[in-house]
């Protein structure tokens, strides 16, 4: 990836777009594309909007407009500008809609046919709105919930789409529950197989929601329109005939990694789109590492980044390195000379700066080198590859346009000199080229059909169309889509590393990150992940997300899918006190009350049980419904409630230590249903219950602020001292050893099944890219972990087994005992607390 380092003129831009109510990400996003950042600092000193004490929303309103209007001429862009600030246009679809419009309409502008275009004024109750979705979908031929994307689709060329997106997707699935059924009961009924095997029965609403809502990303809005295969212009129509002969006619893309550090939460979105893409339609997709910094690049990022992949559940069509191409780049590098399209300058970094027009952005100036001879720079390039100069004494730039008002068209770096060995070529090179070389003419020589990117690359595209065409090369087309960014945590590989070497988290595993890496270990779901990117959409803004919006979407892939146990966090002893000692009753209970096909557990209830400590308190009141001296609760799953007689305290702190409890198992007592149940575990040593947890770890968020890298002295100072919660000696059912056991047994066929398929394609695809011997290899260990085996812990949380645990069921035969080992350790984390109900808050 290109340089980071933030220049004097862009941190200047980003203090004035903080004026206008920006936050400081926000700002830095607006300033990275040199475009719509001239055009959003023109739009605040013409209106002199920096004194005038904006709002954030009017601040992100404007950043867009500047993106979507720099093309728009003077007055239309002063109209649009007046209705943001006089607040008629309230929304992003607004104005993209304001832009639309006066892209076709030159001032003066007709306001009412304008305000009529964007949705001024629109508001809609959600009773109204209820009623207008309810009457279309009962008008419409939708035949099931398959239509549900084409139904919001075609709504949304309506004026509902006016009407907040979240509540039109409701109203939606509401019409869709009254007309068709939940859609559970929806899906048409197949043949049962004689077994199925309960991840699948478990997992096929998350799938078959996912699946309906990727589809419809591929086919609506950005992605949707898309060109296909063959219509990317071409310098000349030749090369559109070599690339539709190699390619098919189909879809190529690639996911293009730099492997200089771990994959976050921001990258799955890029995966997504890149290989969703190309599997929807038919396509093939590449994992390419984007190799050409060998000072930054390690092993070990090379193997998490393909784990990580095929984690998320893609298969790489093929693994190739930007190094598998140097000897190519080089050949075009010295053609790129010879044609007059690039020079060796010997330049400092800041001699270049200031001839780019430096701290007070004056004119540009061609480098004194940039009129050498051809065969003077041949000549040169030739000293630089053969190790005459160090780093810094010279570079290969492209001669591109000083005049242009895109700053990645003034004469970018082709290549430099690096005195560093590569992971694969050794110490063939000195030289290497830069991503802004390198990455255009890759995807020209692997014929991809759509180069998608982020919008922070949109001020690249140019450059990257320009040297396509000087060296007269197939030119893919770029397309650039807005990055995912979850507030609240930190992405910067940088300030990750800083967290790990000091201390502050246990790795770039620790749950409390948001690397992929370490979401799979706190336990979330891959297909989780998936859902959550596809609900969001993919269009051309950046998509700000706040963590607790991710965790619920988490939560609700986990609802239907996660077994639920038995499990108190903090036991307190309950001596049932008219049950005989040695009494014992095996009940059954469903792990799911509304998925039988995950099965049921068998657990033991005796004269002993342990409750959560939170479900007693000393003193009663009205609108408490758990347990309190002489009150009665129900207990989950147990045939009668029980009454508290008495307790008994600990003689030197005076907290309670056990209760005293009666069964109410007679007269009209055992018949009145409780008007609360809590959870419970029993002791009974030969069934080997409870389960004692070592220990749960309960995480919370790791920063306090929702934008930790503006936090002053620096985000370190925002890290919150509690976001770590260890809990010692939690309880857990029994059934806990039956399901990790069933969980790692069906991790172990999946993955096997799938990496045996991906080899075999593997095989077939290799082709004269041959991969070298260290090229990372898709192997079954990577798709399974402990993180496999996850539960709702009834009434507490969801958890996950953290790979510390040490769990002997796992690598014993089917005929295993389900009972606790020497030296089984068990440690859970908490993927995500639950919703809190009315029963728990009381």
């Amino acid at each position: 990836m290109p340089p980071k380092a933030i220049s004097a003129e862009t941190a200047e831009l980003i203090e004035l777009f903080k004026s206008i109510g920006l936050t400081q990400s926000k700002a830095a996003e607006a300033a990275k594309n040199p475009k719509s950042a001239s055009t959003l600092k023109d739009i605040i000193e013409k209106k002199n909007l920096s004194t005038q004490d904006l709002d954030e929303k009017s601040g992100v309103l404007l950043a867009a407009f500047a993106v979507q209007g720099s093309k728009l001429g003077g007055d239309e862009q002063e109209y649009a500008v007046d209705a943001i600030l006089d607040g008629r246009l309230k929304s992003t679809d607004q104005v993209s809609a304001a832009v639309k419009y006066l892209e076709t309409h030159s001032a003066p502008v007709d306001q009412a046919d304008f305000e009529k275009e964007c949705g001024v004024g629109f508001t809609i109750s959600p009773t109204e709105l209820a009623s207008q979705v309810t009457s279309y979908v009962t008008s419409t031929a939708a035949s099931g919930w398959a239509n549900l994307g084409a139904t919001i689709g075609a709504l949304k060329n309506t004026d509902l789409r006016w009407a907040h997106p979240l509540d039109l997707k409701n109203a939606v699935e509401s019409a869709f529950t009254e007309k068709f059924g939940a859609k559970e009961a929806a899906k048409p009924k197949t043949k049962e197989p004689k077994k199925e095997t309960t991840k699948a029965a478990a997992s096929s609403e998350q799938s078959n929601a996912t699946a309906s809502s990727s589809k419809s990303v591929f086919t609506d809005g950005f992605l949707g329109r898309l060109h296909k295969p063959g219509e990317n212009p071409q310098l000349h129509p030749h090369l559109r005939d070599q690339h539709i002969s190699a390619t098919g006619g189909i879809v190529y893309t690639r996911f293009p990694p730099e492997p200089n550090g771990y994959l976050h939460i921001g990258h799955s979105k890029a995966i997504f789109v890149n290989f969703g893409y190309a599997a929807h339609h038919g396509g093939k997709c590449y994992l390419r590492y984007d190799d050409t910094n060998p000072e930054a690049e390690e092993a070990q990022y090379f193997e998490s980044i393909l784990e990580t992949v095929r984690w998320l559940g893609f298969e790489p069509w093929k693994i190739t390195y930007s190094s598998d191409y140097f000897d190519q780049l080089h050949e075009l590098a010295v053609e790129s000379i010879k044609r007059d399209k690039a020079y060796i300058c010997h330049c400092t970094g800041e001699e270049i700066y200031i001839n780019r027009g430096g701290d007070e952005r004056g004119p540009r100036k061609a480098c004194i080198h940039r009129t050498r001879p051809v065969s003077e720079s041949l000549a040169e390039f030739e000293k630089m590859k053969s190790g005459g100069y160090k780093p810094g004494e010279a570079i290969l730039r492209m001669k591109q346009d000083l005049e242009s008002g895109n700053t990645m068209m003034w004469d970018l770096v082709a290549y430099r000199v690096l005195n560093a060995p590569h992971h694969r070529t050794h110490d063939k090179w000195k030289i290497y080229p830069t991503y802004d070389f390198t990455h255009c003419l890759v995807d020209s020589f692997e014929n991809i059909s759509h180069s998608l990117c982020t919008t922070e690359f949109i001020a690249s595209r140019e450059s990257y169309e320009w040297l396509c065409d000087a060296l007269e090369v197939y030119k893919p087309r770029q397309s650039e889509y807005g990055r995912l960014n979850v507030t609240g945590t930190i992405m910067s590989k940088r300030k990750i590393l800083q967290l790990v070497k000091e201390g502050y988290v246990n790795g770039w595993d620790d749950p409390r990150l948001y690397t992929l890496i370490a979401l799979r270990r706190r336990g979330v779901p891959p297909g989780a992940i998936l859902s959550f990117v596809s609900s969001l959409g993919v269009s051309t803004a950046a998509s700000n997300i706040q963590a607790v919006r991710f965790e619920q979407a988490v939560r609700q892939y986990l609802e239907s899918s996660a077994p639920r146990l038995l499990m108190v966090l903090r036991p307190l002893k309950v001596t049932i006190e008219n049950l005989p000692e040695d009494y014992v009753l095996m009940l059954e209970k469903p792990l799911h009350p509304k998925v039988p096909e995950l099965g049921t557990s068998v657990v033991p209830f005796t004269r002993t049980i342990y409750i959560d400590a939170d479900d007693f308190r000393l003193e009663d009141s009205k609108d408490y419904f758990r347990l309190a001296p002489g009150k009665t609760v129900g207990l989950f799953q147990a045939p009668h409630p029980i009454t508290c007689t008495s307790f008994k305290t600990d003689p030197t702190t005076g907290e309670v230590t056990e209760l005293i409890c009666r069964i109410e198992n007679e007269g009209e007592a055992a018949t009145k249903k409780p008007k609360a149940f809590i959870q419970w575990i029993a002791e009974h040593a030969p069934t080997g219950s409870p389960v004692r947890v070592d220990e749960t770890r309960v995480f919370h968020q790791l920063f306090k602020s929702e934008n930790p890298a503006a936090v002053e002295p620096d985000f370190k100072a925002d890290i919150n001292p509690d976001s770590l919660e260890v809990v010692k000696g939690a309880m857990v059912e029994v059934g806990f050893w039956p399901l990790a056991k069933r969980a790692w047994i069906e991790a172990r066929k999946e993955s096997k099944a799938r990496t045996d398929k991906a080899l075999k394609s593997t095989e077939q695809t290799v082709g004269d890219t041959s991969p070298h011997d260290d090229t990372p290899k898709a192997t079954s260990e990577q798709l399974i972990g402990k993180e496999c085996i996850r539960f709702q812990g009834l009434r507490v949380a969801y958890f996950a087994v953290d790979k510390d645990s040490k769990l002997s069921c796992l690598e014993e035969g089917d005929e295993f005992k389900p009972i606790r080992k020497a030296g089984d350790i068990v440690v859970l984390n908490r993927i995500v607390s639950l919703k809190e109900d009315s029963g728990k808050a009381a």
